[in-house]
């Protein structure tokens, strides 16, 4: 059995961030930790992760029984309106990072605290990647992410060797969403699915030990996650098959200033409130009722 008590559906009361003890006397649940993830991994659990970029929200989140907290350069488009995630800057992610462990060391969190390295802050070097990750870190991150593969594997091997966890992240990078020619589906060619997996198991022999796979098909995110033996992976678009999913809060509380993604569903239809919106996505994680493979993005 797992050591987490299931997350309430919309239905249910309110949750709430707390310290010590759960609503209803109900015991705290174990810290998640790189190994925790690990073990979720091979006893089949899957792992639910949402973003968040302030420490309120970060909290509730926790409440809620969100395995991981991503503090994603996604914040570039949600939070101050830009077109991209490119221009945002490792001091932006610093802010925001610090925001989010703040809120949840404040209310005695569970949860594991991802950050994501922005565009130009571990492209020159492996020392860059490594400064740029101690300046994460040292605001509160325990795992940083990082998007591509190929020339990533050097890398990630490079921090984890030097004691950063490392999440990776391979189909659609918006960070060089330019060069993929828009926000479309990545690995339906034959030769890019070969890739895809290639980089997939070289960076996990680098040491990653999440694997973000975004809008790419099923039936090849399915198959990454068979490939990978220690590596779990966490969809975002990508189907059903993965080890866990993702998906930017904003989105799955309905709110967006462009056209929602196909595969975004909106967790406050039914909901009394965002708790109980936080909780039915965990839930639906949790059971697999989510993603729905019939609304997709391939």
């Amino acid at each position: 059995m797992s050591d987490r008590e299931t997350a309430p559906k919309s239905g249910a009361p309110a949750v709430t961030p707390y310290g010590g003890n759960r609503p209803n006397g109900e015991p705290k649940r174990k810290k998640v930790t790189v190994t925790r993830l690990a073990q979720m991994r091979a006893e089949g659990e899957k792992i639910a992760v949402l973003t968040a970029y302030d420490a309120t929200f970060a909290a509730f989140a926790d409440a809620a029984g969100v395995d991981c907290v991503l503090v994603g350069d996604s914040l570039g488009m949600v939070c101050q309106g830009r077109s991209s995630t490119v221009s945002v800057t490792l001091e932006e992610m610093r802010y925001h990072t610090q925001c989010v462990a703040q809120g949840l060391e404040r209310h005695a969190s569970s949860a594991l605290l991802i950050a994501d390295l922005p565009y130009g802050s571990f492209h020159q070097s492996r020392e860059q990647a490594f400064a740029s990750a101690v300046v994460l870190m040292q605001a509160g991150a325990q795992m940083i992410k990082l998007e591509g593969g190929g020339w990533t594997v050097e890398i990630v091997a490079f921090l984890t060797e030097r004691g950063i966890p490392v999440c990776a992240h391979l189909g659609l990078t918006p960070q060089t969403v330019a060069a993929l020619g828009g926000y479309k589906v990545q690995g339906r060619l034959p030769e890019e699915a070969r890739q895809m997996k290639t980089d997939a198991l070289a960076l996990e022999a680098a040491g990653a030990s999440l694997l973000v796979l975004e809008m790419v098909p099923a039936e090849l995110a399915s198959s990454i996650t068979q490939e990978l033996k220690t590596c779990a992976t966490i969809g975002i678009g990508a189907g059903s098959g993965t080890a866990g999913q993702v998906l930017v809060m904003h989105d799955m509380l309905g709110m967006n200033l462009g056209r929602m993604a196909k595969f975004v569903r909106n967790f406050m239809d039914g909901a009394t409130s965002i708790e109980g919106a936080f909780a039915a996505y965990v839930a639906a994680v949790k059971e697999g009722s989510f993603p729905d493979d019939k609304q997709h993005a391939w």
